[in-house]
């Protein structure tokens, strides 16, 4: 079974890191649920408004979204209990680091698109 990750602010805009990260998840065999309260359907996937939203577990996030958002989204990754997320280049801030901390979830400061081996430039 593959592995359940929510791409938090996931677009159909396919310049956009939060389109790439759909696809660079979806080529290595990920199970992408994309969260974007303006979308329907990114990528062919029900787009889901927030995480609480999603029937079932998701075992990681990866967040496009500027900090700001991410200070809020990261209360409803607390309770839907995902315990990792990756804070992509200009999602992180260090009131989010402290607070993902806190709240027990696993902060991985670095580009998600990159550590699955694909270029985000050539997606």
């Amino acid at each position: 079974m593959s592995k359940i990750v929510a791409v938090i602010g996931a677009s159909n805009d396919r310049r956009k890191f939060g389109n790439r990260a759909v696809r660079a998840y979806r080529l290595r065999g990920y199970t992408v649920v994309p969260i974007n309260p303006h979308e329907t359907e990114v990528e062919g996937l029900r787009a889901y408004k927030s995480v609480l939203e999603v029937p079932g577990p998701i075992e990681m996030a990866s967040f496009y979204v500027p900090p700001e958002v991410g200070e809020r989204v990261i209360e409803e990754i607390a309770r839907k209990q995902i315990p990792e997320v990756w804070l992509n280049p200009g999602a992180e801030s260090d009131v989010l680091i402290a607070r993902a901390r806190a709240l027990k979830i696993q902060p991985v400061i670095a580009c998600s698109i990159v550590a699955l081996g694909q270029d985000p430039y050539a997606l």
